[in-house]
């Protein structure tokens, strides 16, 4: 595991423990994507099946041995979008090129593309990260998906 720091492993570490709800030195695979989004990666639900994810509680455990290989294979993956992706894709519905779409249009996108988000999430998520939308419906998608990604909203971006 070249690629993963001590650091990291530390990290791995700290958060395997948290995961690890009975103190026996063991996760269940249901949590595999929580934890690796714990320690900062985006895996799809495809990439968390694929390293032993189990879609349902007490199927599989995990030992931290098992874990830290999974962790690093998770780092390798570069096949998950990032902040800057996530604009570029929207720019795609920003028909006046003024960084505003549709809000109508994201709610849609959220609900129906990529891995969809159930129509609680979604409501949660544009409750949390979105600004209001003006008279024509329209928000800004830079300050949603700053916030969205946890990023700081770029200085030329003034949020209202």
């Amino acid at each position: 595991m070249a690629d993963v720091s001590s650091a990291d492993v530390e990290r791995a570490n700290f958060i395997f423990g948290i995961y690890d709800f009975d103190g026996v030195g063991k996760v269940d695979a249901f949590y595999l994507g929580d934890c690796l989004r714990a320690l900062g990666l985006n895996p799809t639900l495809a990439l968390i099946e694929k390293l032993g994810g189990t879609k349902k509680k007490g199927e599989k455990t995990l030992k931290v041995d098992e874990f830290l290989p999974i962790y690093s294979q998770a780092k390798k993956d570069k096949d998950n979008g990032v902040y800057e992706d996530f604009i570029e894709c929207l720019k795609l519905y920003d028909k006046q090129e003024n960084g505003l779409m549709m809000g109508a249009e994201l709610s849609h996108i959220l609900l129906s593309l990529g891995e969809r988000l159930t129509d609680k999430e979604t409501e949660e998520v544009l409750k949390d990260c979105l600004d209001p939308e003006d008279d024509d419906g329209m928000i800004p998608y830079v300050p949603f998906l700053a916030r969205f990604c946890d990023k700081p909203i770029p200085a030329n971006i003034k949020p209202e």
